[in-house]
C-alpha cells in the first residue's frame, strides 16, 4: 500500500482497521497518565482483560470442589486441561491437534525433545544452529553435546551472515547443511531470530536437513502468534515455544511442543517419560511399564499447571476470534508503515538490521542508533515508549532498540508517535 507521513493518515488507518476492537481487550500500561506505546510484545505480551476471569474460575473450582475438580470442574475438568488448547495451537502452528500439546517451559521442552531427536551415531553427531541464537538455546545445545561426550567447539556448527550483512541468506543455510551433511545429526534454528527479527525459511531448511538424513527442529518463541506457520506440511520433526511473548499468556507462561505425527505414532522413539505421557486410560492404575499416549501427548511428564494454562486459554480465545490471516495482514501493513517512516529519517542516523522484505520478518524491527543509542532509548522510555534495548553482540559496536508493533493491540498512531519521538530524540 502507499503510505503517507502524517498523523492524520495514521489515524485514518486506525479508523478503518477491522481489528481495532481487539485493543480494548488488553490492559495497557500507563505512564504520565496516558497509555504507553507498548512495543515489547516480543518479550512479554500484554494481559488480556479476560485473564483474571479465566484464572478466577479455576480458583473457584479449587475452592468449592477440591480434588474433585480434576474430573467434575464444570467447564474445564483439570484432568483434560491440556486438551483445551490443542485446536487453537494447531491452527497457529499449521498442525494437527494430535501433534501439539501445551506443557512445561521452553528450555525444559527443548531438552526433552533433544533426548528423542538428537541421536548422534558415528560420524553423524554435529548440531547446526544460527550464530547468535538465543542464549538459552545455546546453553541447552552445549549441555546436550557435553552430555553425549562431545566437545562443544567440535560438535557445534554455527551459521553466520556474510561479512557486512545482518541476516542469513537461505541459500547459505541450505548450502551449509549440504556441505556438512555427513556429520549432521540435528539442525536446530529459531523460527524468527530474536535479535535481528529475521523469519527463517522453515520449509527450505527442513527439506535440506532431511536431504542429508538429519532431524529438523525449531524454537518458535518469536514466531508463534507472530507469523503464519505450517509445521505439518513442511515436515518439521519437532518444535517448541513459549507463550508469554506474542501469545500473551503471562510471565513464564506455559510452553508447548510439536511432534510430527510420523514420530508421534512411533512408540519406540527414546524419550524421558512421566505419568502424564502414559496412556490416560491406564494412568491411575499406577502400574509399572510406560505406554505412551499417541502423538505429542506422549512426551508429557507431569499433570498440567492449571492456573498458568487458564491464562493461556484466555489469550488463545482472542486469537481464535481475530484469525491469524487477518493478524498477519495487519502486521505486514503496521510494520511496513514503521519502516516507511524510519526510512525518512536522516541518512545514517538509524539502521534497520531486520530484513526489508515482509516475507522475511514478522512484526519486529531491530534498529541500530549509531550515535548515543542508549541516550535515545532513555528519552523514548521517559516519554512512555516501552521498547527493548539490547547490548551489541560485538564489543565496541552500537547496541540496538528492538520494537515490535503487535497487530492485536498496537495502532498505526502508536507507530507514528514513536517515529516523531525518535526523530526528536535524534535531533537532541
Amino acid at each position: 500500500m502507499t503510505y503517507e507521513n502524517s498523523l492524520e493518515f495514521a489515524r485514518n488507518l486506525d479508523e478503518n482497521d477491522s481489528l481495532k476492537a481487539f485493543r480494548d481487550q488488553f490492559r495497557i500500561p500507563q505512564k504520565n497518565g496516558r497509555d504507553c506505546i507498548y512495543f515489547t510484545g516480543n518479550s512479554l505480551g500484554l494481559q488480556p482483560k479476560e485473564t483474571k476471569n479465566y484464572i478466577q474460575e479455576e480458583l473457584e473450582g479449587w475452592a468449592t470442589l477440591g480434588v474433585e475438580g480434576h474430573f467434575h470442574n464444570n467447564r474445564r475438568p483439570w484432568f483434560h486441561y491440556h486438551k483445551f488448547s490443542k485446536a487453537s495451537l494447531a491452527k497457529l502452528l499449521g498442525a494437527d491437534p494430535s501433534e501439539v500439546v501445551s506443557m512445561n517451559s521452553l528450555t525444559t521442552n527443548l531438552h526433552l525433545l533433544m533426548v528423542s531427536f538428537y541421536r548422534p551415531k558415528g560420524k553423524k553427531y554435529k548440531i547446526m544452529m544460527e550464530g547468535g541464537a538465543f542464549p538459552s538455546d545455546q546453553y541447552a545445545v552445549e549441555s546436550q553435546l557435553r552430555f553425549h561426550g562431545y566437545r562443544y567447539e567440535d560438535a557445534l556448527i554455527e551459521i553466520k551472515p556474510r561479512t557486512g550483512e545482518h541476516a542469513l541468506r537461505t541459500e547459505d543455510i541450505v548450502e551449509a547443511i549440504a556441505q556438512h551433511g555427513q556429520e549432521l545429526a540435528l539442525v536446530l534454528f529459531g523460527g524468527v531470530q530474536y535479535f535481528t527479527g529475521q523469519w527463517f525459511d522453515i520449509k527450505a531448511i527442513t527439506a535440506a536437513t532431511h536431504e542429508v538424513g538429519a532431524m529438523a527442529g525449531f524454537d518458535l518463541a518469536h514466531a508463534i502468534g507472530n507469523v503464519p506457520l505450517n509445521l505439518h506440511g513442511h515436515q518439521v520433526d519437532f518444535a517448541t515455544w513459549c507463550s508469554y511473548k506474542y501469545l500473551n499468556s503471562g510471565p513464564g507462561g506455559v510452553s508447548g511442543i510439536f511432534v510430527h505425527e510420523k514420530h508421534g505414532k512411533n512408540n519406540n522413539i527414546p524419550r524421558f517419560a512421566g505419568w502424564w505421557g502414559h496412556d490416560e486410560k491406564e494412568r491411575f492404575k499406577m502400574e509399572k511399564g510406560f505406554h505412551p499416549m499417541p502423538g505429542a501427548d506422549g512426551w508429557q511428564l507431569s499433570n498440567v499447571n492449571v492456573l498458568a494454562s487458564a491464562a493461556h486459554l484466555a489469550s488463545l480465545e482472542i486469537f481464535e476470534a481475530a484469525g491469524m490471516e487477518a493478524l498477519r495482514d495487519k502486521s505486514v501493513r503496521l510494520t511496513g508503515y514503521l519502516q516507511y517512516l524510519l526510512d525518512s529519517l536522516p541518512v545514517g542516523s538509524v539502521e534497520i538490521i531486520t530484513p526489508s522484505s515482509a516475507n522475511d520478518r514478522g512484526c519486529q524491527l531491530s534498529l541500530v542508533i549509531h550515535q548515543n543509542g542508549s541516550e535515545v532509548f532513555k528519552s523514548l522510555s521517559e516519554q512512555g515508549v516501552m521498547a527493548d534495548w539490547r547490548e551489541p553482540h560485538i564489543p565496541g559496536k552500537a547496541g540496538i532498540i528492538r520494537v515490535a508493533p503487535v497487530p492485536l493491540y498496537n495502532t498505526f498512531t502508536d507507530v507514528y508517535q514513536f517515529y516523531e519521538m525518535l526523530k526528536a530524540g535524534l535531533n537532541e
